[in-house]
This record gives structure tokens, C-alpha cells and sequence, in this order.
């Protein structure tokens, strides 16, 4: 499997070549809607797999927001464990920085 989060086609493209045969390639970047990719059919046919891509990880907002919402409230879904720290908007440039160098998975702004 491999993951493109960038929404560039060039990334796109490593990304195809990079999986296994009959692998799954999801794109999850958002792609600039001007942009296009050029893949040669033949490889698109011969790799086999699939070529998805993952909005909001598939779900429908409608139905599953409440849900999931209805299971943090429950205290069955522990959304703390996916905040590496909450900071000021004066610390969001630092934490940025902290995210690039791979110390921090997610910094929340509190105002």
C-alpha cells in the first residue's frame, strides 16, 4: 500500500510506482483542481491493484460526525491520545517547526 498526502501529481506518480503489484495506492493530499497526471495505461493495467482516493476517510459527515462525537461524549473514543500539545496562537510558528523535525504529531491552537 502506499499513501499520497501531498495532492501533487508528481508524489502521485512515486507513489503508484512505489507500491507492490496489485497494491493500493489512496490518495488522501488534495489535489489543485487544474492539476493533471500522466500514467502510462499499460502500467495502470499491468500493476493491477487499486487507485482510490480517501475524503474525510470516506465517511459521510452527516452520519458519521454525530457518531463519533456520540462516542468521544460516551468517553469510548480518546481523542487526547491523537494531541501532542495544545499551545497559544503565539506558539503556532514553533510548533510548526516542531511538527517538521518530527516532534510533535499534532499541536492544537487554543484561543
Amino acid at each position: 500500500m502506499a499513501i499520497e498526502a501531498v495532492g501533487h501529481p508528481e508524489a502521485y506518480k512515486q507513489a503508484f510506482f512505489a507500491r507492490d503489484l496489485a497494491g493500493t495506492l489512496v490518495l488522501v493530499g488534495v489535489p489543485n483542481p487544474e492539476v493533471r497526471i500522466d500514467l502510462p495505461m499499460i502500467e495502470v493495467f499491468g500493476r493491477g491493484g487499486s487507485l482510490k482516493s480517501s475524503w474525510y476517510g470516506d465517511c459521510l459527515p452527516s452520519r458519521d460526525f454525530p457518531m463519533l462525537i456520540d462516542l468521544y461524549l460516551q468517553g469510548r473514543l480518546d481523542l487526547e491520545r491523537f494531541v501532542s500539545e495544545k499551545i497559544g496562537i503565539e506558539g503556532v510558528e514553533e510548533a510548526f517547526n516542531r511538527m517538521e523535525r518530527g516532534e510533535v504529531l499534532r499541536s492544537v491552537v487554543m484561543i
